[in-house]
């Protein structure tokens, strides 16, 4: 029973109170409630000293601790002095030490009370920092271009094999579902416009021209950054975490040269390729809707295709591609090694990898139409 657990001897001639602890005292197993033990002051209010006896206490844990903090409080609250008597080993220091941390009052949490101006103050500086961070990253990766033009740059061979496969062949299926997809979406989109003209066959040149020029290559970067440029942050940002690429400066390997040129490298050389296969997808997405559900000739649809998409179309698709990957590959490398030493910083990264590159994706594109409308291409 659990009262089994308490035995309680008053000494009247000297006002003390001997509180035996018996058996067992775990988490598992049935601790009496504190006030059996409190109920002690009201039978003797008299109660000058309390001794806590644990010679017969067989075994014990955090519960009895908790047992003998709140019983101890309840002592000092009334100026009731607590003794022990033969108290395992470590027990009294655990209780003295519980009690101090209980005692010590946490401070309230400040309220941030910063003026609108140090806040953009803050913000500037920030961006400033930033600029120069990602300008310092650049020259770092022009540095270590220029040594892989020269010859003299190290990375696995094996390593960069199966970043072209990550980058490349692991990504086909997720590329073929979207394209497919997006071109579905723009021959119905089309559609509905230009079956009011009887126009439907013109469904060709918006689902070509829209693909090969710029669809393709902002739905496959848009796809590379939340998959591949996510990837990448979130190795390197591990890495970081456990020193690895400390340990590479100590050996005299240059992580940017090891790490970083590799994955430029992968993303740059499959992203044109992953583009031309989006490009084919999303094509074939809206050849399909338009024979099978708009009743469209497949002959006269692939002769529209053939006769609206032009070179200079491909090539400024071709030419977002490059700068997607770019785009992609540094995002995921910068903050990946620029990231803090926790997991936390680790998942930071990766989602500031994500954010960034889709970010800069999108001025990018708005930057090389307004520069394709200007030359007329």
């Amino acid at each position: 029973m659990p009262l089994e657990k308490l035995t309680f001897d008053y000494s009247q001639a000297d006002n003390t109170l001997a509180i035996k602890f018996n058996g067992p005292w775990q988490i598992f197993t049935k601790i009496p409630p504190l006030s059996v033990a409190t109920a002690q002051f009201s039978t003797h209010p008299d109660i000058k000293v309390i001794i806590l006896d644990t010679t017969e206490l067989s075994s014990w844990d955090s519960s009895l601790i908790i047992f003998l903090c709140q019983l101890v409080k309840e002592c000092l609250g009334r100026n009731v002095e607590v003794r022990y008597k033969n108290p395992p080993e470590g027990m009294e220091k655990i209780v003295a030490l519980t009690l101090t941390r209980t005692d010590e009052k946490i401070p309230p949490m400040a309220v941030a009370t910063a003026s609108f101006l140090d806040k953009v103050g803050e913000i500037s500086t920030g961006l400033w920092q930033g600029i120069l961070i990602l300008l310092n990253f650049l020259g770092e990766i022009e540095h270590a271009f220029g040594r892989l033009i020269r010859g003299k740059a190290y990375f696995r061979k094996d390593e960069f094999i199966l970043l072209l496969q990550r980058c490349g062949v692991s990504a086909l299926g997720l590329v073929s579902l979207i394209s497919l997809l997006v071109g579905v979406i723009l021959a119905f989109v089309g559609a509905m416009q230009l079956k009011l003209f009887g126009a439907q066959i013109y469904i060709a040149d918006i689902v070509g021209i829209a693909m090969v020029r710029v669809m393709g290559a902002v739905m496959t970067g848009i796809l590379m950054s939340g998959r591949t440029g996510a990837s990448f942050a979130a190795e390197l940002g591990i890495l970081q975490a456990n020193e690895e690429i400390d340990a590479f400066k100590t050996l005299g390997i240059d992580p940017v040269e090891f790490l970083v040129i590799p994955r430029i490298l992968a993303l740059v050389i499959m992203m044109p390729l992953l583009t031309l296969y989006a490009d084919l997808m999303g094509i074939l997405g809206g050849f399909v809707i338009s024979v099978s559900m708009l009743n469209l000739n497949p002959m006269e649809y692939i002769n529209h295709t053939q006769n609206a998409v032009k070179m200079s179309n491909l090539w400024v698709g071709l030419a977002h591609s490059v700068v997607f990957g770019i785009i992609i590959a540094i995002s995921g490398c910068l903050r990946g090694i620029r990231c803090q030493r926790s997991a936390s910083g680790v998942g930071e990264a990766t989602t500031s990898a994500v954010v960034t590159s889709i970010t800069a994706i999108v001025i990018a594109t708005a930057v090389i139409t307004f520069i394709c409308q200007v030359l007329g291409v």
